[in-house]
């Protein structure tokens, strides 16, 4: 008898209830997540075959949330569900590290044809913006400047930079450790950087250090460890 597949809805308004639901009869069992606070944590304790994704849901960094999971959940598919339907917006998804791109508005059958599609290891995208949506993924790869970090990843670099460890990048933040490794790790797809070293280089070029660190860390790269780099640092 084939396993069937666990979904994970992570959604915080009352669509969630509702495409609950419809998706019962399709796939039985189907969980909601309301809270964007920890759901990386929460899914990788779940081990779901695939999270239906609202980005917008309070308490998430909707991108970060996505690299994170395939951090922390590697075996879980994730598919947006959005109102929002921009060439963009899809693209950004995908190169985040979505599978699926599904609208909110978007009958029921496309919404199972799009899991059923994803499941297979497969991708979605909703029409017509397939096409549009692949050029713009493919042309988009130069990650040199760092005005799209967010707020907490300023943080994060300015913390590895100066040399902490994970567990200590965690605890001045109140972050659990796997969350502080996956912001570390958008980062540096983010900018295009390979290693701790290039992330304080980095951050030492755009002023983001304060003097004392930056002496230290350009007077000898030998005293930069490799912080984040596992969830036991």
């Amino acid at each position: 008898m084939q396993r069937r597949p666990y979904l994970l809805i992570a959604d915080d308004t009352l669509a969630a209830q509702c495409l609950q639901r419809l998706l019962e009869s399709e796939f039985p069992g189907v969980q909601i997540i309301a809270d964007g606070h920890g759901l990386v944590e929460a899914v990788a304790a779940a081990s779901p075959d695939m999270i239906l994704l609202d980005i917008k849901m309070t308490g998430l960094e909707g991108l970060e949330a996505i690299r994170g999971l395939a951090v922390a959940a590697p075996a879980t598919k994730v598919v947006v569900v959005t109102m929002h339907d921009e060439p963009e917006d899809v693209a950004e998804a995908f190169r985040a590290g979505a599978s699926g791109y599904v609208l909110k508005r978007c009958a029921v059958s496309e919404l199972v044809t799009a899991i059923r599609r994803v499941l297979d290891g497969r991708s979605y995208t909703p029409q017509p913006n397939g096409q549009r949506v692949a050029k713009i993924v493919t042309k988009r790869k130069g990650r040199a400047n760092g005005r799209g970090l967010t707020l907490r990843q300023r943080e994060v670099l300015q913390l590895v930079a100066h040399g902490r460890t994970a567990k200590e990048v965690a605890n001045a933040l109140g972050l659990s450790v796997k969350t502080a490794v996956f912001h570390k790790m958008a980062i540096m797809d983010k900018l295009g950087l390979r290693t701790t070293a290039d992330l304080t280089r980095y951050a030492l070029q755009h002023g983001m250090l304060s003097p004392t660190a930056q002496g230290e860390a350009s007077s000898s790269s030998a005293v930069i460890p490799l912080a984040l780099t596992s969830t036991t640092a």
